[in-house]
């Protein structure tokens, strides 16, 4: 398997290129490697076409392209299928449909090849694709590193029996429709002057399918399915960002007779925590030593996103000094490093001295002499 080009390398565009700089790179070469245009090599043609739309559909959304510009191709993963990119996945039709609505190659394309078309889905015969859904998941921030598995609940359809799927009562054939002939469209002209206008519209009385039910089944009214409500396990990777939307296809709404679902998209949403904060793959936290522990160094536990870890605090360390912790902070998004835990420390001072220990203390202060472990003892109440 070839690997991935980079998806400015596909379209010849730098990383600078504006929204209307990269789709004139699309259409004009959308319009160079079009199959019916490459007789020679149209299998060569049809794959090249397949990577310029699957890098437009990246780059000609803001959103997808800044995931892809932070973290590369791991940015945009979930984005298409297990499969990869398909023309299900393509949702920029419209920016072609001028230029390729009417070849004989994508009729191919959407009834064979790919099990989902380049343009509307719900303009083709017998296509009803169903709608997309999308639901949100709130999840500890825990959760950011070591993801997570949630159960949620999705319309799901299943056949109905009594018709055997089609919709029509006890399973009786479909007549055609005789609004359309069976063709799924109305055609109907409009002489303007020395012109005429053309319109073609999906049969209002079949919807496009070009057959019609005579006597729809009671028990799904026609639909062919009946729908339910399924729990489907979501699993949450580790290193995903607040918002972070993740793409399953074909578990969104039931789509009509003949039609595949729409896909279910789920915004992963991080409960805010009182003790860490995340800037990127780092996390920030704060913790409080006592005065003895800043003075003379010490060895103390402080939190960390999944437990504790030892914090070496150096003698003479000074309030809201800020310690690096290696690979205690978020992990990259199907990556495997990870980023730091940055803690800052307070210093807790004592809230009221003896006599004796005031006494210490302006000996300590004043010869600037170091304390043994016992005297130590006696002016902090710090044991060793």
């Amino acid at each position: 398997m070839p690997s991935k080009r980079d998806y400015y390398e596909v379209l010849g565009v730098g990383r600078g290129a504006s929204a209307d700089e990269i789709k004139s790179a699309y259409r004009r070469l959308a319009r160079q490697h079009h199959p019916d245009v490459n007789k020679d090599n149209p299998k060569a043609a049809e794959e090249r076409f397949k990577e310029l739309s699957e890098a437009y559909e990246i780059l000609a959304d803001p959103e997808k392209r800044r995931r892809y510009d932070a973290m590369g191709f791991s940015g945009v993963a979930t984005d298409f299928g297990p499969q990869g990119f398909t023309w299900q996945n393509f949702t920029h039709a419209g920016d072609l449909e001028d230029l390729l609505g009417g070849s004989n190659f994508f009729q191919q394309l959407f009834e064979q090849g790919f099990g989902g078309g380049l343009f509307d889905a719900g303009r083709r015969r017998g296509s009803g694709r169903g709608n997309d859904l999308e639901v949100s998941v709130r999840l500890p921030l825990s959760a950011a590193v070591t993801g997570a598995d949630r159960t949620i609940e999705v319309p799901q359809a299943t056949r109905c029996e009594d018709c055997r799927g089609t919709g029509a009562r006890d399973g009786t054939a479909l007549e055609t429709c005789p609004e359309c002939e069976g063709r799924g469209q109305i055609r109907r002209s409009q002489s303007r002057g020395y012109s005429q206008l053309i319109t073609i519209t999906d049969c209002p009385m079949c919807h496009g399918s070009g057959r019609r039910i005579k006597a729809p089944c009671p028990t799904c009214d026609g639909t062919g399915t009946l729908r339910r409500v399924k729990k489907l396990e979501v699993t949450i990777p580790p290193g995903v960002d607040d918002g972070t939307i993740l793409r399953l296809p074909r578990q969104g709404v039931p789509g009509g007779p003949g039609g595949p679902p729409g896909d279910l998209f789920v915004q992963v949403m991080f409960e805010p925590s009182d003790r860490f904060a995340r800037q990127g793959m780092d996390a920030y936290s704060e913790a409080t030593i006592p005065l003895a522990d800043a003075l003379f160094g010490a060895e103390v536990r402080v939190p960390t996103l999944t437990g504790e870890a030892l914090l070496t605090v150096p003698p003479g360390t000074q309030p809201e000094a800020q310690f690096r912790l290696r690979g205690e902070g978020f992990p990259r998004f199907r990556g495997r490093d990870r980023g730091d835990l940055i803690l800052t420390v307070h210093v807790e001072l004592p809230r009221s001295l003896g006599g004796h220990q005031k006494e210490l203390l302006r000996e300590a202060l004043g010869s600037g002499g170091a304390r043994t472990s016992s005297r130590r003892s006696g002016l902090f109440g710090r044991r060793n």
